[in-house]
């Protein structure tokens, strides 16, 4: 499975998070391949094994290179394991970074809710490389979680508080609404093998019913008496 091409939203250049080939004007076309496969190949093994469990030679033999090629990309485990966490995270948050205040609350809310679906239905593996750097303890992004992913889950509580203060929505904690949404959308990609054992979906059915779901809980939490 070849990994999904993700937008650009502010993240730190690759070269920040720990790259081992020297910066120069432009990549050549192998070079580019060589780290497209390499950050592919770790975001399976990474997703499937957790950090601890990683090695780069389970990298480097799915990315079908030689582990001295690997290195001339990425110096270390962890610099590989970076570049993905710091993609990942922008990814994560560019739905949040949406909500607008200038919209209609409940529906941007909802919006939100089936916009982090949607993301657990296309990036699982994205998803589950989040789940075991949180589990661990974020060793390696707790300065991003401390700082700008405090920062935008700030801004955003403000608003969604000001929307109950106005009577737009219901009132409502809004940073354990935040939080249950990460958890109940989340929670189909992090634990897929439990959810289809339950269900046994045709394919992904469920997450056209979970979508029905979520948008009846969340219209009703939050729409006013």
């Amino acid at each position: 499975m070849e990994r999904r091409a993700v937008k650009d939203f502010g993240s730190p250049p690759i070269t920040e998070t720990g790259m081992a080939m020297p910066e120069t004007a432009a990549r050549t076309r192998i070079q580019e391949k060589n780290i497209s496969a390499i950050l592919n190949a770790a975001l399976e093994v990474f997703s499937g094994a957790g950090f601890r469990g990683a090695t780069l030679d389970q990298i480097a033999r799915a990315a079908s290179l030689s582990k001295p090629n690997l290195l001339y990309y990425f110096k270390s485990k962890e610099a590989i394991h970076r570049a993905l966490l710091s993609e990942l995270l922008d990814t994560w948050l560019a739905p949040l970074r949406t909500l607008d205040s200038g919209g209609e609350p409940v529906d941007e809310i909802v919006r939100y809710v089936m916009r982090k679906l949607d993301m657990a239905r296309e990036l699982p593996r994205e998803s589950r490389l989040f789940a075991n750097e949180i589990v661990q303890g974020a060793p390696h992004i707790l300065d991003i979680i401390e700082g700008p992913l405090k920062a935008l889950v700030d801004e955003k509580a403000s608003l969604i508080r000001k929307w109950a203060a106005e009577g737009r929505i219901a009132e409502v904690d809004p940073y354990h609404l935040i939080f249950s949404i990460w958890a109940t959308t989340q929670h189909y990609a992090d634990f897929d093998a439990q959810v289809r054992g339950i269900l046994r979906p045709e394919r992904d059915r469920h997450f056209d019913d979970a979508a029905r779901f979520l948008t009846h809980l969340y219209r009703t939490a939050l729409t006013p008496d």
